[in-house]
């Protein structure tokens, strides 16, 4: 099953193809921006046995180098079958279309962006067949954009910092600046990078980071993910309101009933959010002659 991840890393390169110029240059290259560019299908299938397909595939035209196929690859770790697999794009492909072909691999780490640098070859060392020799960027060589300034100036290749170094733990400053960015222009064609980070971001901590964001820094952006992360501040207000307001009823019963409540019990019973563990301090509030009749095989619990 392809993961969200796996998704983010190469179809950013769908949303903007002109991305793959930025990003060259910090392969050392100076490959040309594009003039036209046509997403092309991905499946790469011949015959019958076997079903093959490259994650994005884009004609890109230029003046300089004139046309070629860029073929993104997104790759989450090291696979044994993948350096033929890609060797078979690259053939099948500039068979097909008689096009020169770059093979780009985008990685969320440094062991397999090097496992994947690697040139490929078939036939014997000194008389190679052919050679494949992917272009690969990942947290190794992509730079951390830390600043709201520079995100500003390429909000995608911002975006693209974020889920390449998704697994970083100095995530969190790429994300503040992307969504600083962002918050500040939010009537730009910017809104689809949104969803890409979610992607690629999936699963790991930094998640949770960008999902308050989009709450806070991004309320104006709509999607399915931006209502689903509302509503779930919704239901986490009403239930923090009902527990502050159970665990104002537990103190005010005491203080009518003139049990003692000691500032340490207080502050149990104000700090708790458990409803559960509330309800059942507010029934055995109406009885309790001393505060600590609540707490009866209690500790360790919620609370």
């Amino acid at each position: 099953m392809v993961s969200p991840p796996h998704e983010a890393m190469h179809r950013i390169f769908q949303q903007d193809p002109d991305l793959f110029t930025r990003v060259s240059r910090l392969l050392g290259l100076k490959v040309p921006a594009p003039t036209k560019v046509t997403v092309m299908p991905t499946d790469l299938t011949e015959g019958d046995p076997l079903e093959r397909r490259v994650d994005t595939l884009l004609n890109m035209e230029t003046e300089e180098f004139g046309p070629y196929l860029l073929a993104v690859e997104a790759q989450g770790k090291k696979h044994p079958d993948k350096p033929a697999t890609w060797a078979y794009y690259v053939a099948y492909l500039w068979s097909k279309y008689r096009r020169p072909t770059t093979l780009l691999v985008v990685c969320q780490d440094r062991r397999t962006a090097e496992w994947a640098a690697q040139p490929v070859s078939s036939g014997p060392p000194a008389i190679p067949g052919l050679t494949v020799q992917p272009l690969v960027i990942g947290p190794h060589n992509m730079p951390r954009i830390t600043s709201a300034a520079e995100a500003r100036k390429d909000p995608t290749l911002a975006a693209f910092s974020a889920i390449t170094h998704a697994a970083d733990e100095r995530v969190d400053a790429i994300l503040k600046a992307l969504s600083t960015a962002l918050r500040d222009d939010p009537e730009g064609p910017t809104n689809p990078l949104i969803e890409f980070v979610a992607k690629g971001l999936s699963k790991r901590p930094a998640a949770q980071q960008w999902r308050h964001l989009m709450a806070v820094d991004l309320s104006f952006y709509n999607s399915d993910m931006s209502e689903e992360i509302r509503d779930e501040g919704r239901v986490q207000g009403r239930a923090q309101g009902r527990a502050q307001g159970e665990a104002k009823a537990v103190l005010r019963i005491l203080e009518k009933r003139g049990v003692l409540v000691s500032d340490e019990a207080r502050e149990r019973i104000a700090s708790c959010a458990d409803l559960d563990t509330l309800d059942l301090w507010l029934d055995r509030s109406v009885t309790a002659v001393d505060v600590a009749e609540l707490f009866v095989e209690d500790d360790g619990e919620a609370g």
